[in-house]
């Protein structure tokens, strides 16, 4: 029947509804569409992530390792300290890695094993005996072949961080405890083997005892939707977020094994704050909180960390011990409920404590001065995003046990100093440079009186004039020509007067006398200022400033007469690379800090090679160093005699600046190299000579170091002769042997002038004795030197 309209009744709403369909469907394809363009959006995030390089590591930067077989230096206070810097446990019998046990028979270590650059060192159990401050015996616990070396793990001094500065110990699923991965599952999310990613039931479960509490009080995310949150989303608390991470969640079980996923969260997963850095995975906050490896914590200790995935600020166990206490009770009992503990062992761990350690995961200590110079070597090489994102291992040649003697040298030191001179405390300010004779490397760098202040590093930065440092660099240069001149030549130590623009460049010894003519070694142990600048100008300025260079100063060294006294400017650094050349027989090797450098997974990348040349004849380089021992011996360093251990010889210099404004002291033992400066930041007069300031800090660090005498063995082409009763090294085929040759002129020489210094240091005052007189240079004319009929040298060898 027809309405009078002409409509069918129904028509319209049948229509409208047809209309519905149509567009519901279009909607839904659309959506749906939608949905797996973003899919496959999501997927592509997905693998890309987890696939490619997952997390920015930073740099570690590791000591040098403690290296032990049979003859080396060791004593047993030093083996302890090596040990505790290495969080070794004294356990008997010690049955795991990092455990040791010591009695009247001797060590019994068990090692840890370690990845270095050139291979793997084995976990081990050594027997070790020490006699007389050295290794006596080396031997394997197990009863296999006693080995010839062993190293132990270097210390780790130092980490390179990120931007966002996370840190974290990279785990291999098989490197996860069976029992952290059951209590994860048991607590976190019960079904993680059979679900897909997202757990039904779990959501079901979680939104019924929420409704029931009236509260959030469970949550039904999985340890896959875990992972997809802190590894690819943001924290926002969103619906649109939450659909983006159950969806991710899925594609990420679809695509990758559910080990492979574990794995990933127990790397990923934020546990705690030390101060910037931010804590994650396990690896890294079992070290953080119990200062120890994953696999050797127990019950307790790993019910804790799972306890911190719930909210590690608010259970830091550290700021809020009684909450991280009860959520750690409340995961041993959920550990109980899933069958991974039983009830006597969920007992026996409620009743222990927290078991907290400071300091864990951290590195071992603060070497700010030592670590810039690591990163100026490494910033030739590496951008500072590969230093802070690749996870590199940066083998250093720091020794922690040189450094702390370097740190406690200068510490202790200064104050007595600035007692004597009845001066304010903090006036003084110090930096030294120990490096190995053999290698070139730097054991141990300094820039201050305070060593863990990460400011203006004077080792390495303060530019200070070196004073006398510079005269074995002239004797050096007069020796290479033994034709002309060996250790007994005579010099004339008269007055020197040299026109340099406008005026009268007259440089005095210290003594303000002269002293005659005096033999070339003696010149040199005595420091006498006038015998120099007669044979430097004799040598040639522009000459001396060539052998400088060739030594190892980096800088255009500018050729004035005035350098013949020191005026040149260098940091303890460039010292200590004149004297390396010097302590190596006139073979420069550019100092490094750097042994290795490996990537993520241990494989060597740059290799930091000793590179050696050749820079001054090896004859004339021992010549130099046995004058520089008469240093010791009978001129301005004697004090050390009574410092350094008996048998021990050593070279050095001292050197003063104007106005006694810098000590130093710059020498060698048969294999270290220390130069010491101490002296005011303001540049202001500091009263002490070198012999008084600087000489006292050098004899405390190097006396408290095991060290190795110079060799007596002279170089081919250098034989001892009889002069005037004793024994001096001179070049067979120079042809001057007992006194002869001689400087050429007085006050002759070429190149330009320049201020000049007034060192000359006085002769050796006791270390712990009054420093040397503060005397002003005199500025009235130039003395005459006493008249001699013969030489006074042959008396007094």
């Amino acid at each position: 029947m027809r309405r009078r309209d002409g409509h069918r009744p129904g028509r319209q709403g049948g229509g409208i509804f047809w209309w519905l369909i149509r567009w519901g469907l279009l909607l839904g394809v659309t959506v749906g569409l939608g949905g797996v363009l973003y899919g496959v959006h999501l997927d592509r995030v997905v693998r890309v992530k987890f696939e490619g390089k997952r997390w920015s590591l930073p740099a570690r930067v590791y000591a040098r390792p403690l290296e032990l077989y049979a003859g080396r230096g060791l004593t047993e206070e030093a083996l302890k300290a090596e040990l505790g810097r290495l969080d070794y446990r004294p356990v008997s019998p010690p049955a795991k890695p990092g455990t040791f046990a010591a009695d009247k028979d001797g060590w019994r270590i068990h090692t840890r094993p370690f990845r270095f650059w050139d291979g793997e060192e084995p976990e081990r159990t050594l027997d070790l005996t020490l006699a007389d401050g050295k290794v006596a015996g080396l031997a394997d616990a197990a009863g296999g072949p006693a080995p010839v070396l062993v190293r132990l793990e270097p210390p780790l001094i130092a980490s390179i961080y990120p931007t966002q500065a996370e840190d974290r110990v990279l785990l291999r699923r098989q490197d996860l405890p069976d029992l952290l991965v059951k209590s994860l599952v048991a607590v976190e999310d019960r079904n993680f083997f059979e679900h897909g990613g997202v757990d039904p039931k779990a959501i079901g479960r979680a939104l019924f005892e929420n409704l029931r509490a009236g509260g959030m009080v469970q949550g039904g995310s999985t340890l896959t939707q875990q992972l997809v949150k802190n590894f690819y989303l943001s924290q926002e608390r969103t619906l649109v977020r939450k659909a983006t991470e159950a969806y991710m969640a899925v594609l990420l079980d679809m695509r990758y094994p559910k080990d492979d996923i574990l794995e990933a969260y127990a790397n990923e997963i934020y546990l705690g704050q030390d101060g910037s850095r931010a804590i994650h995975g396990f690896g890294l906050a079992s070290q953080f909180y119990f200062d120890r490896s994953l696999g050797d914590i127990g019950i307790p200790q790993t019910a804790l960390l799972v306890a911190l995935i719930k909210g590690p600020s608010y259970y830091d166990p550290r700021r809020h011990p009684e909450r991280s206490l009860e959520r750690r009770n409340l995961v041993l009992d959920l550990m109980l409920e899933g069958q991974v503990i039983t009830e006597d062992q969920a007992n026996t761990a409620k009743a222990a404590p927290l078991g907290l350690r400071d300091g864990g995961g951290r590195p071992i200590g603060e070497y700010p001065a030592f670590l810039q110079l690591v990163r100026r070597q490494l910033q030739r090489d590496y951008t500072e995003e590969d230093l802070s994102t690749e996870g590199l291992g940066i083998f250093s040649t720091l020794d922690p046990a040189v450094q702390a003697q370097a740190e406690r040298g200068i510490r202790e030191r200064l104050p007595k100093l600035e007692k004597s001179k009845g001066m304010k405390p903090g006036t003084l300010e110090s930096a030294a440079v120990i490096t190995s004779v053999a290698g070139g490397e730097v054991l141990a760098v300094v820039g201050g009186r305070d060593a863990d202040f990460a400011g203006f590093n004077r080792a390495l930065d303060a530019e200070r004039s070196i004073g006398s440092l510079i005269k074995p660099v002239v004797f050096l240069a007069a020796l290479s020509e033994p034709e002309r001149y060996s250790l007994t030549s005579s010099l004339s130590d008269g007055p020197v007067s040299l026109r340099v623009g406008d005026s009268i460049w007259s440089p005095r010894n210290y003594d303000h006398r002269s002293h005659g003519s005096v033999p070339l070694y003696k010149a040199l142990a005595r420091s006498y200022n006038q015998a120099t600048v007669s044979l430097g100008l004799s040598l040639g300025v522009k000459r001396i400033a060539g052998l400088l260079t060739d030594l190892g100063v980096s800088h255009k060294v500018q050729v004035v007469p005035a350098i013949l006294l020191g005026v040149t400017a260098l940091s303890p650094l460039e010292v200590a690379q004149v004297y390396q050349t010097l302590a190596a027989g006139g073979f420069r090797a550019p100092l490094r800090a750097i042994r290795e450098v490996t990537d993520a997974q241990g494989r060597p990348l740059n290799r930091y090679p000793l590179a050696v040349e050749q820079v001054a004849r090896s004859d004339a380089v021992f010549l130099t160093t046995w004058a520089m021992q008469q240093v010791i011996n009978q001129g301005t360093a004697t004090a050390l005699k009574k410092v350094l251990p008996e048998g021990l010889t050593v070279a050095g210099k001292t050197g003063t600046t104007d106005e006694l404004r810098d000590s130093w002291f710059a020498g060698f033992s048969g294999d270290k190299v220390a130069v010491v400066w101490v002296g005011r930041d303001d540049n202001k007069p500091t009263t002490f000579s070198g012999a008084a300031g600087a000489l006292p800090v050098w004899g405390d660090i190097m006396a408290a170091l095991d060290n190795q005498p110079l060799s007596d063995v002279p170089p081919e082409g250098v034989t001892l002769g009889a002069c005037g009763g004793g024994q001096v090294p001179y070049i067979r085929s120079g042809g001057v042997r007992c006194g002869g040759g001689g400087a050429g002129g007085g006050a002759g020489g070429g190149g330009q002038g320049g201020k000049g210094t007034t060192d000359g240091d006085a002769d050796g005052p006791a270390v712990d004795g009054p420093p040397a007189p503060d005397k002003a240079e005199p500025k009235g004319p130039p003395v005459r030197p006493t008249k001699r009929a013969s030489n006074p040298f042959l008396d007094d060898l």
